[in-house]
C-alpha cells in the first residue's frame, strides 16, 4: 500500500521503534493488537486513527463493562444507548430526544470555547437524530469562588454557554452548580439539550448502501481540535495548558445554519443515514457510520474542504473543527441534497462513498494513505476490566457519628449562612446571561425544581432538569447513585409531570486508580437500582473520566439528566408558596442525617460520615402519590428537600412566592437536625385550606407520612420547634443574603 507522509511525520517504523504511539495514549499491548489488525505497522495517519477511537472517550474501554448494568429499554424507549441521542415516546405520534455530554477537560484549559464547543456539539447530536432542539440545560461543579482562577473559569464558561445558546436561539432553561474544593483545577461541564421530534422522522448514523455518496456538510476543517477525545482521556497536568489546540473554537451562527439545512433535508426524506462530527471528527463520524451498517467507507481527502494550507490526511481526520455533518443519500438524491445547502449557503461536498469490504480506506494526492477494518475501530477495541478496591476513606467515614456535632443554637444564622453558601445561593447571576424565553415555549423559568417547556399544538408539556450531589456520592457510591436519580424524579414531579428517563454524565477520576474504580462501579449499581424501582431506563449519555487534580480525583460525580412529561399543561406546578392562608405540608418523614449536608459543610467545613439513606420503595410511593394529588388538583406549590433541608426549603418557596409562612414543626429530633437534615423521599406542598384535609387523607391512605407544619402568610418567616422560637427572619432579608452571596463573590 502507498503511503503519503510529510517530511514531519514518522514513518511506520520509526513509530514502532522509538514507541511514538505512547504519545497519543496507545499502550504496548494496543500497538500490538493494532499491527495484528492491519497485519503490518500502522503510518502515522492510522496510529492517530487508532488512537482517537480506542480512547475511553470514544471506545468506553474502562467502563463499558460498567455501562451493561443499566436498564436500557422500556415500553416507551423507541431508541436507546449507541446512536447521537436517546428518544423516548410522549404519544400522538411525537417523541422527546436528549442526551447530556461533557467538555471538561476543553473548559479546564480554554473555558470559554470549551464550554461554548460543548453546547453546540450537544445540539448536533440532537439534531442529527431528527429533531428539533427545543431546550438546553447544564450542569457545573467548580472549586472555592475564592480562588481567582476559579473565578476566571466560572465566569467564563457561563458566558460560553450563554454565548453559543443565546446566539443560535435555543433556551437554556435549566441547570445546577455546586462549588467544592474537589473541583479545584478540573471543573465540570455537563451539557444537555433536548429535542421534539415525530416518529416517522427519527434517524441513525448508519452508512447503508453500498455505492451511495457520504457528504460532508458545515464549514471547512481546520487544524483545531486535533487530539480533542485523546485529551479528554488523560488527566490534566501542567502541560495541558499547551494543548489548546485541542480546544475547538465555536461558531453559533453558522451551527443555526447548518442545524435549519439538516432539518430541511431529513424533512425531505432522503438522508439514508447522518451523524454529527463530534468527538474525532471525520474518524468518529464515518467509522461508526459504516460499522452500525455492516460496511466500509472510502473518503477522498482531497475534496475535504480545507481552512488551511498543507493539512495532512492525519490533520484532516482527527481535526474537531466545529459545526461539521457527515451524511449518506441515494445518488439520485445528490441534487436535491445539494440545492438545500446551497440555498442555506452552507458548504456540502461529496467526499467518498459506501463500499462492502468493511474498511476505512483513505486516500490523498492520488494515493491511498490508510486502510483499516471497521470492526477494528469500533467494535474490536480491548475492553479492561481495572482493579477495584473499596478506598480507607469509606471505612473511616463509615465510623464517624455525625450526629455528635455540638448543636447550633442560632437557627436563624445558620439558615443565613446556608442561604448564602454558592452552592445553596440563587443562580441568578448565572441564568440571567442565558436566553431561557426565546421561542417562547418556557412555562418554568430556572428556578424552580425543573423546567418547563411547552410543547406547540398540544396541552402536553416537558419538564427537565439535571441533578447530581458529589459529597453523596464521595461519602456512598452506591447510595449517593440512587439520590442522584431519585432527586431529580422528585424534581420533575414537583413540576407536574410524570419521570421518563435518564441520561447519565459519569464524570470520575482515574481508573487506573482501584479505589476510583470502586466509585465507579458502585455508584453505577446505585443508579441502577433507581432506574429499575422508579421506571425511568438509560437512554444514552457520556462517560468522562481522568478528572483529577493535584489533590487527587474529583468528587465523583454521576450526574443525572431526567426529562418528564407533563400530561396537560393545568398540572404545571412551580415552588413558590402561591396565597395567604394555604396550608404547609411536609409529605416524608425527617431523620437525623448530616452526613455530607449542606450545615455540616458550611458551618464544619467538612463532608464526612454517610450520607442520608434511601429506600426506594419509600421513594415510588412519594413520588406515585404526589404526582396524582397534583393532577387531582390538590395541591397549589411543591418543592423538592434536597441540600439544606427543610429550613431551606420553606426559605425558597417563601423567596419564590414572595410570600411569609408561620410554621411549627413538632419532632423528637435537634432543633437544628430537624431543620437541616437532608434525610430523602420528602416533598414540601401547599394547599388551599378547604383542600388540606383531603390531601393529607389521600397520603395517609397511600403510606406516606405527613404532617401540617402551618400556614402561608405575612412577609417573614417564622419556623418554630415544637412551639419554641427556632427561625425568624423577613423573607426580604432571605432573599437579599440567597441573592447577593454570588455576585458578591465575582466582584
Amino acid at each position: 500500500m502507498a503511503q503519503q507522509l510529510t517530511a514531519k511525520e514518522p514513518t511506520a517504523e520509526q513509530i514502532a521503534e522509538q514507541r511514538i504511539y505512547t504519545q497519543f495514549g496507545v499502550t504496548d499491548h494496543e500497538y500490538e493488537l493494532i499491527c495484528g489488525f492491519l497485519g503490518r505497522k500502522p503510518n502515522y495517519t492510522e496510529i492517530g486513527v487508532f488512537s482517537v477511537m480506542w480512547s475511553e472517550h470514544c471506545s468506553y474501554k474502562n467502563s463499558k463493562k460498567i455501562l451493561k448494568k443499566f436498564p436500557i429499554t422500556g415500553p416507551k424507549v423507541l431508541m436507546g444507548p449507541g446512536e447521537g441521542a436517546g428518544i423516548v415516546d410522549i404519544g400522538d405520534n411525537q417523541a422527546v430526544v436528549f442526551k447530556i455530554e461533557s467538555h471538561n477537560h476543553p473548559s479546564a484549559v480554554e473555558p470559554y470555547q470549551g464550554a461554548a464547543t460543548g453546547v453546540g456539539g450537544i445540539i448536533r447530536d440532537i439534531f442529527s437524530m431528527g429533531a428539533r432542539p427545543v431546550a438546553l440545560l447544564n450542569s457545573l461543579r467548580f472549586g472555592k469562588l475564592e480562588n481567582p482562577r476559579v473565578k476566571y473559569l466560572f465566569e467564563n464558561v457561563v458566558s460560553g454557554i450563554a454565548g453559543y445558546g443565546n446566539c443560535i436561539g435555543i433556551p437554556t432553561v435549566a441547570g445546577e452548580v455546586m462549588f467544592d474544593e474537589s473541583y479545584e483545577g478540573n471543573p465540570l461541564v455537563n451539557a444537555m439539550c433536548v429535542g421534539l421530534i415525530d416518529h416517522d422522522k427519527i434517524q441513525r448514523g448508519v452508512a447503508k448502501g453500498v455505492g451511495n455518496p457520504v457528504f460532508y456538510v458545515g464549514p471547512a476543517t481546520g487544524r483545531d481540535g486535533i487530539h480533542g477525545a485523546t485529551f479528554a482521556s488523560v488527566e490534566l497536568s501542567e502541560e495541558s495548558e499547551e494543548k489548546r489546540t485541542a480546544v475547538q473554537v465555536g461558531d453559533p451562527f453558522m451551527e443555526k445554519l447548518v442545524m435549519e439545512a439538516t432539518l430541511e433535508l431529513i424533512d425531505s426524506g432522503i438522508v439514508v443515514g447522518i451523524q454529527d462530527m463530534g468527538a474525532a471528527g471525520l474518524t468518529c463520524s464515518s467509522a461508526e457510520m459504516a460499522s452500525k451498517a455492516g460496511n466500509g467507507l472510502e473518503l477522498y481527502l482531497d475534496e475535504v474542504p480545507q481552512r488551511e494550507e498543507g493539512m495532512t490526511p492525519y490533520e484532516m481526520m482527527l481535526s474537531e473543527s466545529q459545526e461539521r455533518m457527515l451524511f449518506v443519500v441515494e445518488p439520485r438524491h445528490e441534487a436535491q441534497a445539494q440545492e438545500i445547502f446551497d440555498r442555506w449557503g452552507i458548504i456540502c461536498v461529496k467526499v467518498g462513498k459506501v463500499t462492502d469490504d468493511g474498511r476505512l480506506r483513505l486516500f490523498h494526492q492520488g494515493e491511498e494513505v490508510a486502510d483499516m477494518p471497521v470492526t477494528a475501530l469500533v467494535d474490536e477495541c480491548p475492553m479492561y476490566d481495572k482493579p477495584s478496591q473499596e478506598p480507607a476513606y469509606y471505612a473511616a467515614n463509615g465510623a464517624i457519628d455525625t450526629t455528635a456535632y455540638p448543636e447550633v443554637t442560632d437557627l436563624t444564622d445558620a439558615l443565613k449562612q446556608i442561604l448564602a453558601s454558592p452552592t445553596v445561593a440563587s443562580k441568578e447571576w448565572v441564568y440571567n446571561q442565558y436566553d431561557y424565553m426565546v421561542r417562547t415555549s418556557t412555562a418554568v423559568q430556572p428556578g424552580s425544581d425543573a423546567a418547563v417547556v411547552t410543547i406547540r399544538g398540544t396541552r402536553k408539556a416537558l419538564a427537565m432538569t439535571t441533578d447530581c450531589n458529589g459529597r453523596y456520592v464521595y461519602l456512598d457510591p452506591e447510595v449517593g447513585g440512587r439520590i442522584a436519580v431519585a432527586e431529580a424524579a422528585r424534581n420533575i414531579v414537583c413540576s407536574g409531570a410524570e419521570p421518563l428517563a435518564i441520561t447519565d454524565n459519569l464524570n470520575f477520576g482515574s481508573p487506573e486508580k482501584p479505589e476510583v474504580f470502586w466509585q465507579l462501579e458502585k455508584a453505577a449499581d446505585g443508579i441502577s437500582d433507581a432506574c429499575r424501582i422508579l421506571d425511568t431506563p438509560v437512554i444514552g449519555g457520556n462517560v468522562s473520566l481522568y478528572n483529577e487534580n493535584a489533590k487527587g480525583a474529583i468528587y465523583p460525580t454521576p450526574v443525572i439528566g431526567m426529562v418528564g412529561l407533563v400530561h396537560d399543561v393545568d398540572h404545571i406546578t412551580t415552588q413558590g408558596f402561591k396565597a395567604e392562608g394555604d396550608i404547609i405540608i411536609l409529605a416524608g418523614e425527617t431523620k437525623n442525617e448530616l452526613g455530607g449536608s449542606e450545615l455540616q459543610y458550611v458551618l464544619n467545613g467538612k463532608s464526612e460520615g454517610r450520607p442520608p439513606q434511601i429506600d426506594l420503595a419509600t421513594e415510588k410511593t412519594l413520588l406515585n402519590s404526589v404526582l396524582h394529588a397534583i393532577q387531582q388538583g390538590l395541591v397549589a406549590s411543591a418543592h423538592d428537600l434536597s441540600e439544606g433541608g427543610l429550613a431551606v426549603a420553606l426559605a425558597e418557596s417563601s423567596i419564590s412566592g414572595k410570600l411569609g409562612a408561620d410554621v411549627n414543626v413538632i419532632t423528637e429530633l435537634r432543633a437544628d437536625a430537624a431543620l437541616f437534615s437532608e434525610t430523602q423521599s420528602r416533598i414540601l406542598l401547599s394547599v388551599k385550606p378547604e383542600l388540606a384535609t383531603k390531601l393529607t387523607d389521600y397520603l395517609t391512605e397511600q403510606g406516606v407520612p405527613n404532617a401540617e407544619l402551618g400556614v402561608v402568610r405575612g412577609s417573614g418567616l417564622t419556623i418554630n420547634i415544637n412551639g419554641k422560637p427556632g427561625v425568624h427572619a423577613p423573607v426580604e432579608q432571605l432573599e437579599k443574603v440567597w441573592k447577593d452571596a454570588i455576585p458578591c463573590l465575582m466582584k
